[in-house]
């Protein structure tokens, strides 16, 4: 299933690979006070492919907050947060905000509320290597 995605103003826009059609889509809306402030519903796919474009550079944002291992991507004019990266032994994994998702039904969202709280940084990054989209490629273009 080809999912787009992209921030209210459509500077940081996306395009999401999801295996099969039609799919039930795991959501997990994280609990931290980031999460909960910015409307971040989390899905990802280990086996899903993401590519991403920053129309405009000079409006991103990129927060870490926490351990600091994962990056949001903020757009700078609009607030939306669209997906996290978080970079581990030098390969980028990502989740993406349903949110942000253009054209998908809601009805197709499994939520569940998640807290990662008392969780060491080992086991977090061995947990995104497991769950997050391992295929990501984000470029960026001239507004």
């Amino acid at each position: 299933m080809r999912i787009q995605g992209k921030c209210h103003c459509g500077n940081i826009a996306y395009e999401l690979l999801w295996p099969g059609e039609g799919a039930e889509i795991p959501v997990r809306a994280c609990g931290c006070t980031f999460c909960t402030k910015h409307g971040g519903a989390w899905t990802s796919d280990r086996d899903s492919e993401l590519a991403v474009v920053v129309r405009d550079e000079s409006l991103l944002s990129k927060y870490r907050f926490g351990t600091g291992t994962a990056e949001f991507y903020v757009c700078s004019r609009c607030g939306a947060v669209p997906l996290v990266t978080s970079e581990i032994d030098d390969h980028l994994y990502a989740v993406v905000n349903v949110n942000t998702f253009e054209g998908v039904s809601p009805s197709s969202f499994v939520r569940t509320v998640t807290s990662f709280d008392g969780e060491d940084t080992g086991s977090r990054l061995e947990r995104r290597r497991r769950n997050w989209i391992k295929a990501v490629r984000i470029s960026t273009s001239a507004a």
